[in-house]
């Protein structure tokens, strides 16, 4: 029998549809109930997928083979990596209260619950904030509130703070520990950026690329032992110094036109979303004059809501002014076809996946420069981010942080003038963050207008220029 909260795989095998080999070969784990355990590894090791196994959604939702054993006691609650794919309902309260009113909970206690997780986590807009009018990091706090108005038996957490800034961050960290201190319930973390959790664990268990556990020990154990090693497989441990940018042959992402710099003048822009109540607007930026240019790395910064995403943007021509106006180039991005506005701009958006269009990475990689005719080294391309094996593979098969990176690919391969990045390093080991920010160097130094928001403090310590917004104004 099954204690609630335990957690156990024996043999564990999974291999997504379309690939060769499996992504996790063999596995064997067994977590204790009330056990809190950080889950680490290089980018593509397998730790969302022990994630999908224990919410039961390999062979279901996400298809391809499965054998082993994989049992888990009670009630699980889950933070995916994309936050956006756990949302339900068009106001916050009640994309909170889904969980509670599943499980047959009575009113009064399901909006004390809603309450208190919103409380917890940082969302104070108010129970009837549309879903449609948050950003990615506040996307992250609001499925993390879900699971603990939830009261799951095992909290299992996919990187829930990789798009937040320090102080949310550290409130959320802080929301998770109280939860599972007060509930009794396993915690199962899966992080790039170890350190700040180290504190808040029992165990933390290192997976290689091969999805084996080489390292399974206490938190002091892990930190004093294993900085070295886990190092050099690429793992962020507490202490080493970010890797410096991986060199890039800048002939791969030299601009075919070089554009000029590009100004926002007194930048106004309203959000608006339909629902079934009528039209929502947000006002996401308000006055902001800001410049990007040429030859230059400009790095968005500020609190999850800032306005970063919608600033950049409304930079590439996707977004229109409320008022105020974009210059720089003529005719401006906003007025242009498709064919035309790919010509100049590389964009990798916030959910990778809502840029793909090809059945392989190999297709995904050459699409946008065939269809505006030009040529592209797919090849050089995919080995410098660590994407050349998974060249047969489809898209949607890879693991969040290959999917970054092959978005990277998508928006770079055709040489623009401007290249947009948001987020591009968010689910990245050590090397392969030198590889996303070694590709961003160099393509600024070939002459590209090369801007990102982030809160990656050592991808902002590359920038030559930083543009810091605090709700939807410059700071």
């Amino acid at each position: 029998m099954t204690s609630a909260g335990e957690v156990r795989l024996r043999g564990f095998t999974w291999r997504p549809l379309g690939r060769r080999l499996p992504v996790v070969s063999g596995l064997d784990l067994t977590i204790g109930p009330g056990e809190r355990v950080l889950l680490a590894g290089p980018s593509g090791a397998g730790k969302s997928t022990v994630l999908h196994a224990l919410v039961g959604a390999l062979g279901t939702t996400l298809s391809g083979e499965l054998s082993g054993e994989v049992v888990v006691g009670g009630r699980v609650g889950l933070v995916p990596q994309q936050p956006g794919d756990s949302v339900v309902a068009e106001r916050i309260g009640r994309d909170v209260a889904f969980g509670p009113e599943n499980v047959g909970l009575d009113r009064d206690e399901i909006w004390r619950r809603v309450d208190r997780s919103l409380e917890a986590v940082g969302l104070r807009q108010g129970r009837d904030h549309p879903t449609a009018a948050l950003s990615g990091g506040e996307l992250q706090r609001l499925s993390l509130a879900g699971v603990l108005a939830l009261e799951p038996d095992v909290v299992l957490l996919d990187e829930p703070t990789s798009m937040l800034d320090e102080d949310h961050a550290a409130s959320v960290r802080e929301a998770v520990a109280r939860n599972v201190a007060d509930s009794g319930a396993t915690l199962v973390v899966v992080e790039h950026h170890l350190g700040p959790w180290l504190d808040l664990v029992d165990r933390v268990v290192v997976l290689d690329a091969d999805g084996q556990v080489v390292a399974d020990v206490d938190p002091v154990t892990f930190a004093r032992d294993h900085t070295t090693p886990l190092g050099d497989l690429g793992v962020w441990m507490p202490g080493l110094p970010a890797p410096q940018p991986l060199a890039m042959d800048p002939e791969l992402v030299r601009p075919e036109r070089v554009l000029p710099e590009l100004s926002a003048v007194d930048l106004d822009v309203v959000l608006r979303a339909r629902s079934l109540r009528g039209t929502i607007e947000t006002r996401a930026l308000h006055g902001v004059d800001a410049r990007i240019r040429p030859g230059q790395v400009t790095a968005l910064t500020g609190p999850s809501g800032a306005g970063k995403s919608t600033l950049l943007a409304a930079f590439g021509g996707l977004l229109g002014p409320t008022t105020g106006r974009i210059e720089g180039v003529e005719p401006p991005l906003r007025r242009r076809r498709s064919a035309a506005l790919a010509a100049d701009v590389g964009w990798v958006p916030q959910v990778p996946e809502h840029g793909f269009v090809a059945g392989t990475v190999r297709e995904e990689v050459a699409v946008t420069a065939g269809r505006i005719g030009r040529e592209v080294d797919v090849d050089a391309l995919l080995a410098h981010l660590g994407l050349d094996a998974l060249a047969g593979a489809h898209p949607y098969r890879l693991s969040g942080g290959e999917q970054r990176r092959l978005s990277l690919l998508t928006a770079v391969a055709h040489r623009p003038g401007l290249l947009l990045l948001d987020e591009p390093t968010v689910g990245q080991d050590r090397r392969t963050w030198a590889a996303v920010a070694g590709l961003a160097t160099a393509a600024a130094s070939a002459g590209a207008v090369v801007a990102t928001s982030t809160h990656d403090r050592d991808l902002v310590a590359l920038a030559d220029e930083v543009v810091a917004l605090e709700a939807g104004v410059r700071r």
